[in-house]
């Protein structure tokens, strides 16, 4: 096994110790992240939300560790085409938001869970679509195969964890949307622009491991 850099060794640790515990996502509470808090838009009131957890794999790479990321399919129903992390709705059948990421991502990319070690989660995240979402993160051992679904799945690629984790990276932008102002995050890697709930997902990511208070 290739030595970690100090770079990886330090990311090792604020793993261990910042992350939130597999067992604290709680679908029925209100989440504490959001596709409201940049733009400061009040959130509707009365729907219920769908729970849902998603992927964020590390893969451990020893050239630099990445995050796997796909895009999704023109024709899907909500956040067609945009960049995401593999994920989807809780079913009955899984126990727990980690079983729900492992289940998707494995229907979705063809990743066996077998490969995917889950170390902890980041603060949920609701989306204006009305999702709340549990954000699983998981070590992901190289030398895997990707088959991906093409009716949800119309890419898969991995960024540089240390390029996202650079909050030079953050760039806060915004537009109009149905008459509203909307502000969100996008992280610009190569060609490709993660925007919306997923770089919102990894702002989290950031100030839980690099915030002054791991939050």
């Amino acid at each position: 096994m290739a030595a970690r850099s100090l770079h990886e060794q330090d990311l090792a640790q604020r793993l261990a110790e910042r992350l939130l515990p597999l067992d604290k996502a709680a679908p029925s509470l209100r989440p504490p992240r959001s596709d409201y808090d940049l733009a400061q838009l009040a959130r509707p009131e009365g729907a219920a939300l769908k729970p849902a957890a998603v992927l964020a794999g590390i893969v451990t790479r020893p050239e630099g560790w990445t995050l796997l990321l796909t895009q999704r399919t023109a024709t899907m129903p909500t956040h067609a085409g945009q960049i995401a992390f593999p994920g989807g709705r809780v079913q009955s059948e899984d126990a727990t938001p980690v079983d729900t990421a492992l289940r998707e991502t494995e229907e979705e990319v063809g990743l066996s869970r077998r490969l995917v070690r889950p170390v902890g989660t980041i603060d949920c995240y609701e989306t204006v679509t009305g999702y709340h979402v549990t954000p699983v993160v998981g070590l992901v051992e190289p030398g895997f195969t990707l088959s991906l679904d093409p009716r949800e799945v119309a890419d898969a690629f991995e960024a540089p964890l240390a390029f996202l984790m650079n909050p030079a990276h953050h760039e806060r932008r915004e537009r109009e949307h149905e008459g509203q102002r909307r502000a969100f995050y996008v992280m610009s890697y190569q060609n490709r622009h993660i925007w919306g709930a997923t770089a919102g997902m990894i702002k989290a990511l950031y100030d839980r491991l690099y915030g002054e208070n791991g939050s």
